[in-house]
């Protein structure tokens, strides 16, 4: 009896120093980042500014995995399928894990199955934009020609299904009012199209945008944000311009395989805290009208549930339908 408990004791004490072990040899080969969405986009560009540095703290090349394809399924589903060793990581926007779920019936992945969320990354407000010789001075000014024309005003987005969308549609719930959407494919060319004169209104992503702004061609309306922007403060809230409710931003988080060691994570987690509080790393997140914001997996957790339960009502009130 003696002896089998001091083989037991022994296993015991062997399997509680493994872990600590491995958490201080990781990593020992390239860690890749997948961004499920093509180069250029927030996912993109937050797995470039945070895999730079995470190269530079764990002494390993940290590789960028751009896998774009089927709103953002293919990039997802194949870190749910990769070995929970630490080895792949995800840099998945809120879309993925918050309206993802809410669209689609058919999913190749549960967010609460598959993934394990380690920290948030990036927060990035959405802008209801003009068109600089649109009639619309002032949210105030859409509301009321949306009113008067119901369905009628054309207003661009990224996409159907998009973060953007669901927006406006907040928007339209909020105030009594529709509009007709008009999804292009991407940010870009729904900017595009709104500078030209093409579209006179458009939700989009400050980096879109802010190449026309100094033209006039785009005017900002407003953030959808509950909070102003510090990429320009004067630049109101929907909420301080009359519509009730509306808080909706794009952000990106950094997700591992269900099954990752708690050490690799922990590891991850307190480097990625370091670096979002770097001066350079929070500037150049700024520049795309960013705001780097790191949390504990546990607020990134409630993060993804309470945005999924309000999109989710968003999506079946305004009856949003994708391909």
């Amino acid at each position: 009896m003696n002896r089998n408990w001091a083989l037991l004791l022994a296993a015991l004490a062997a399997s509680a120093g493994i872990a600590p072990a491995g958490a201080q040899s990781y990593p020992t080969k390239p860690i890749h980042l997948v961004a499920p969405y093509a180069p250029g986009g927030i996912a993109d560009i937050a797995a470039r500014l945070v895999g730079q540095k995470l190269t530079e703290a764990l002494g390993q090349q940290v590789v960028v995995e751009n896998r774009p394809g089927g709103n953002g399924f293919i990039g997802v589903t194949a870190v749910t399928r990769a070995a929970p060793d630490g080895y792949t990581l995800l840099v998945a926007t809120a879309g993925d894990v918050t309206i993802n779920p809410a669209l689609f019936k058919d999913m190749p992945y549960d967010v609460d199955r598959d993934l394990v969320p380690i920290t948030m990354l990036s927060d990035t407000p959405t802008v209801l934009a003009a068109h600089g010789e649109a009639p619309y001075k002032t949210v105030a000014d859409v509301l009321k020609d949306a009113k008067a024309r119901p369905g009628k005003i054309a207003i661009a987005s990224p996409g159907n299904g998009s973060i953007n969308q669901l927006a406006f549609e907040w928007m339209g719930l909020g105030t009594g009012t529709k509009f007709q959407h008009i999804p292009y494919k991407g940010g870009a060319p729904a900017a595009t199209a709104l500078a030209a004169g093409d579209i006179p209104l458009g939700v989009l992503a400050i980096s879109s945008v802010f190449p026309h702004l100094k033209s006039g061609r785009i005017r900002v309306l407003a953030v959808t944000t509950a909070k102003r922007s510090s990429f320009n403060p004067e630049w109101p809230t929907l909420q301080e311009s009359g519509v009730p409710a509306v808080d909706i931003s794009n952000w990106t988080a950094l997700f591992a395989p269900k099954g990752t060691p708690q050490p690799i994570l922990d590891k991850l987690h307190n480097e990625m805290v370091r670096i979002l509080a770097l001066p350079d790393v929070k500037e150049r997140f700024a520049g795309g009208g960013s705001v780097t914001l790191s949390t504990t997996p546990a607020q990134l957790d409630a993060r993804i549930k309470a945005d999924a339960a309000e999109f989710r009502k968003i999506v079946e009130k305004a009856n949003i339908q994708v391909e």
